[in-house]
């Protein structure tokens, strides 16, 4: 999977084998078997039950890499069956108790995980509320991308009037860090995090200003979806920038 090579009769004849042997699956293994599948975007149903139930039975074992690949593989395969809510409430409780061991990748990978499946199954508030306190003790270590997953994921299981005061500090320390850091963005990001703030309604001035230039001089890279999340945004939170309009606006 990390080679990037797609060889769908190869995952399916592992899918095979690893359900006969699932006995034998250690947490390790459960981790890099569910992301390389999630990585290649083979999906293995019965495989990912199997290993649900085998995570669970192996919680004791489970250390902070682990939890963030299977959480990470889980959402972004899409694969909520019914094992899956019990999975993801388990680990909640052992994340929230482990938090201090879970680097900046790590704490990004979760709540992107819950975020992503937000719909299926409840949002955990205590541990978004834990998370974002330990968010704010390594705000300088995040990188572009863990800044934006992790702006996306609060802004999407975000309720108005109901929001911990280390979450809104988290939204304006990020802020601040993604000003430090624009030139490491890529579009993708830059837009899903005006995209966030929007979708929050946590107002960031400096940071739309920012965001607003940049995204002007790289417009060419935006995707169409990119562009209308922009727009979006922009308009949402009602913040003028004439010259990406412009610069958007068919000639």
């Amino acid at each position: 999977a990390k080679a990037k090579h797609s060889s769908p009769q190869l995952f399916d004849a592992f899918s095979q084998k690893a359900m006969e042997k699932i006995d034998t699956f250690n947490s390790q293994s459960i981790a890099n078997t569910v992301w390389a599948y999630a990585k290649a975007g083979h999906s293995s149903p019965k495989l990912f039950d199997a290993l649900s139930q085998k995570t669970i039975d192996n919680f004791d074992d489970l250390n902070s890499q682990n939890i963030a690949m299977i959480l990470w593989a889980y959402a972004k395969a899409g694969h909520y069956s019914s094992s899956s809510p019990k999975l993801f409430d388990a680990i909640s409780q052992k994340v929230t108790e482990e938090l201090d061991v879970f680097n900046s990748q790590g704490i990004a990978n979760i709540v992107w995980a819950y975020a992503k499946v937000s719909r299926h199954t409840s949002s955990p508030t205590k541990l978004f509320d834990d998370i974002s306190r330990k968010a704010l003790e390594k705000v300088d270590t995040f990188n572009s991308q863990e800044i934006a997953n992790i702006l996306w994921a609060y802004a999407k299981v975000r309720r108005r009037g109901d929001v911990s005061s280390s979450e809104l500090l988290l939204f304006d320390a990020l802020s601040q860090k993604a000003i430090e850091k624009l030139d490491t963005f890529n579009s993708r990001a830059m837009a899903n995090t005006v995209w966030a703030y929007a979708k929050a309604g946590h107002p960031s001035p400096k940071l739309f200003d920012a965001i607003s230039k940049r995204a002007t001089e790289r417009l060419g890279t935006l995707s169409s979806q990119g562009i209308a999340n922009i727009v979006w945004a922009y308009a949402k939170v009602g913040h003028a920038s004439p010259e990406l309009f412009d610069a958007i606006k068919p000639k």
